[in-house]
């Protein structure tokens, strides 16, 4: 019989009339809700969709070969040091001269400066060449036997040679290798944790670049306003996300609805700070290349685009994380009120609150460590620092994307608790099991549920509602110590009320 018992306690239980009645009127209200606001998104997005045209942009690219120059790859076989005047090589001036585009006549290297040189196996075969290797790369990292490299071929260039440029230039170093093993490893690690679930999020990730690169960066170029260009692109991410990794359940309905809260908050803060800061980027060098290719293309509007956008992963982690702990606080506790669900959940929110800022304040401190180093040599106050044009876009991005996901919990367990209690099903309305009936009730109060400790030990727990989304056996896990506990928490709940 023990065994028996232990069996029916891990299985989920078949939803109840009273169940799916709950689960029907939960999704209907969300639904009221959330189809208009995705259709309005919807059309919103086919109204500002880009033309793809790109008349009137003028640039140069870097990577664009002039006639009888090629980008060519090949394997490291050994390194030299030597005398630049050695060889036809003009060092980091031949190199820059090197890059396509460039018309200016390389300059003769000082006599006695060192070069580094990089015998070099093409991939397409042949005799090893001679590659220049840029200063910066040899000082910085250097190379290696081994190392694939791409380098400038410029042997072919009729009188290349005979100007003293060098014949074979490094640009840069071929990592496709490593980061097809990375992605693939990360691939199996969240398949082999997440499942299918995390199997849905990898290609939920890749919807939400189609959007990214098809939608917002050509709306960018042609001058829509980045505004209303981020925050529909970011709310047809987060409703594609959402749904296909987490399906559709009143949990993540009530997820989605407080993300789109905190994006219309981040935004509106966005708006605010890239013209109060008078954000201009300025001092990047990308950023003036695009200001000089077309007049469509504004700096600041991108830099606003770009603080909605930064915020969308963290945001959408701190909404489904508080959707979900108010569902499984409620399967608990069925009986506990509207504001003791609130607050058991709050405590939650706050924890997540609390790790989720240094989350954004390190992932930004990482990625812009030679900034910081450059800041602390110069040895600026630290005020200065902070509102200087190198750090201050990155510490607006922080502060506007911090302050939407921490508003963000607050309203997504909210949103949840109404929903939650809008059902209608309260602890006591499902029927009890037959063998049940005629089992005393110690200290039941009308509207409880029976308490597990004593009367449900080892069966599942069948007052918990099935939300579609929750994963099997999330409402007997605690077995009889967690639903009685939290019974009788809300029985005191209760009483003091």
């Amino acid at each position: 019989m023990g065994a028996g018992h232990s069996h029916s306690h891990n299985e989920h239980p078949e939803p109840t009339p009273q169940m799916l009645a709950a689960r029907r009127k939960a999704n209907w209200i969300l639904a009221a809700i959330l189809i208009p606001l995705t259709l309005l998104t919807l059309a919103a997005m086919a109204f500002m969709w880009p033309s793809g045209s790109k008349e009137g942009i003028t640039l140069a690219s870097p990577y664009a070969a002039a006639p009888g120059v090629t980008f060519d790859t090949g394997k490291i076989q050994r390194v030299v040091v030597g005398s630049c005047s050695d060889v036809q090589a003009g060092g980091d001036a031949a190199a820059q001269q090197g890059a396509p585009g460039s018309g200016a006549a390389p300059q003769p290297p000082n006599e006695g400066s060192q070069c580094t040189f990089a015998y070099t196996e093409p991939d397409k075969g042949g005799n090893p060449v001679k590659v220049v290797i840029n200063p910066d790369v040899a000082k910085s990292h250097g190379v290696k036997p081994g190392d694939g490299i791409r380098y400038l071929n410029l042997s072919r260039v009729q009188g290349a040679a005979g100007q003293g440029a060098p014949a074979y230039v490094f640009v840069d170093f071929v990592r496709t290798l490593p980061i097809i093993f990375l992605a693939v490893l990360y691939a199996v690690v969240v398949i082999a944790v997440a499942r299918w679930r995390g199997l849905r999020a990898l290609i939920g990730l890749v919807g939400a670049y189609v959007v990214l690169v098809s939608f917002m960066l050509p709306g960018l170029v042609e001058g829509k306003p980045p505004l209303l260009l981020a925050l529909v692109g970011s709310t047809v991410i987060m409703i594609g996300v959402l749904y296909f990794a987490h399906g559709f359940s009143a949990r993540t309905s009530t997820a989605l609805l407080g993300t789109m809260f905190g994006l219309a908050i981040t935004a509106l803060l966005a708006a605010w700070a890239t013209d109060a800061a008078n954000l201009a980027g300025v001092g990047s060098h990308d950023a003036a290349t695009l200001t000089n290719i077309s007049d469509n293309i504004s700096i600041s509007g991108i830099i606003l685009c770009g603080l909605i956008i930064s915020g969308l992963g963290v945001l959408n982690d701190v909404t489904i994380t508080q959707s979900s702990a108010v569902w499984e606080l409620w399967e608990l506790a069925p009986e506990t009120s509207a504001r003791q669900l609130f607050t058991s959940a709050m405590r939650i929110g706050r924890d997540h609150i609390a790790s989720t800022v240094y989350t954004i304040a390190f992932a930004y401190a990482g990625a812009a460590l030679p900034v910081l180093i450059l800041v602390m040599l110069y040895e600026r106050p630290l005020g200065d620092a902070l509102t200087s044009a190198e750090l201050s876009e990155e510490v607006i991005r922080t502060l506007v994307g911090s302050v939407g996901l921490v508003l963000a919990v607050p309203v997504t367990t909210l949103i949840a608790v109404l929903v939650v209690k809008a059902t209608g099903i309260r602890g006591g309305v499902v029927a009890r099991s037959a063998s049940d009936v005629g089992q005393p009730d110690v200290g039941r109060l009308d509207g409880d549920a029976p308490d597990r400790s004593r009367t449900d030990r080892g069966r599942p727990d069948r007052t918990a509602p099935d939300w579609g989304g929750s994963e099997p056996g999330g409402s007997e896990s605690g077995g009889s110590d967690g639903a009685g506990a939290a019974t009788r928490r809300g029985r005191r709940a209760a009483l003091r009320g």
